[in-house]
């Protein structure tokens, strides 16, 4: 580590772990010097321990990324990509997202076709960007108070046309009562709500079914296909259809 171009931490086993010192030391004395750190899925909390993540855009698997915001509140936590690069620092979710970050710092190092080659040794694919969501488990909203419940009839009627108004009729609140209490108990304005639960259901009917993308823009809420494709490529990172080629269960009417 002391001469290293490129440290690669990797993941642990507890996100309570003691990092000895002598590694702190030695992360924050690779840094210093110029050195390239890169984090593999958990490895993150050691780099967010070393205090390398302060002030950065980080993630981590998605398991573990409301620990590591928890834990580390100046860090920036992104629990909706597959890596981050902020330059000297790097880091990637899950075990295979740091085989996706190892290639990318390949191919920024060497080029394309030595990467090519790499993953063509390696059996993996050539190229998922950063930018592309984690694959994220879904755990529906319960039903329990008020704003559970509200949760659970918005969900279950995504193909409606929301407005403010309609949430806050349904709920028996104001529009301004609403928007208060629902950003204190869920963390996002309704709107932005509505939006993130339609790509879920877009993503899961992706993933278990045969529909064309365009039932699936109409079941999960969207005014279109060209809509769905459009807030599914800005919230996910990749196309509808790349997301059914890596995540489908079944076979696929899409032709494009």
């Amino acid at each position: 580590m002391a001469r290293a171009e490129t440290v690669i931490v990797p993941g642990i086993d507890q996100f309570g772990r003691v990092i000895p010192p002598a590694i702190i030391r030695a992360l924050r004395s690779a840094s210093e010097r110029g050195a390239r750190i890169a984090s593999i899925c958990t490895g993150a909390f050691v780099l967010a321990r070393a205090g390398l993540l302060d002030g950065l855009r980080a993630t981590t698997h998605w398991r573990a990324a409301g620990e590591l915001a928890r834990c580390y509140p100046r860090t920036e936590v992104d629990a909706d990509v597959l890596y981050v690069d902020n330059g000297r620092v790097l880091t990637s979710a899950g075990a295979a997202a740091g085989m996706d970050l190892c290639l990318y710092i390949v191919r920024r190092d060497f080029g394309a076709s030595v990467a090519a080659h790499v993953a063509r040794v390696a059996v993996m694919p050539l190229e998922r960007s950063g930018g592309q969501a984690q694959f994220i488990e879904y755990e529906p909203p319960e039903a329990s108070g008020s704003m559970g419940a509200l949760l659970v009839w918005m969900e279950r009627n995504l193909k409606q046309c929301f407005s403010l108004s309609t949430i806050a009729r349904h709920a028996r609140m104001s529009t301004r009562t609403l928007s208060r209490r629902f950003a204190e108990h869920v963390g996002l304005s309704p709107a932005r709500w509505v939006a993130k639960a339609r790509i879920r259901r877009a993503q899961l009917l992706l993933e278990t079914t045969p529909l064309p993308v365009e039932l699936v823009a109409a079941e999960a809420g969207f005014q279109s296909a060209s809509v769905l494709r459009e807030h599914f490529k800005s919230s996910v990172g990749v196309a509808p259809i790349a997301w059914r080629r890596s995540f489908g269960s079944c076979g696929s009417a899409d032709s494009h």
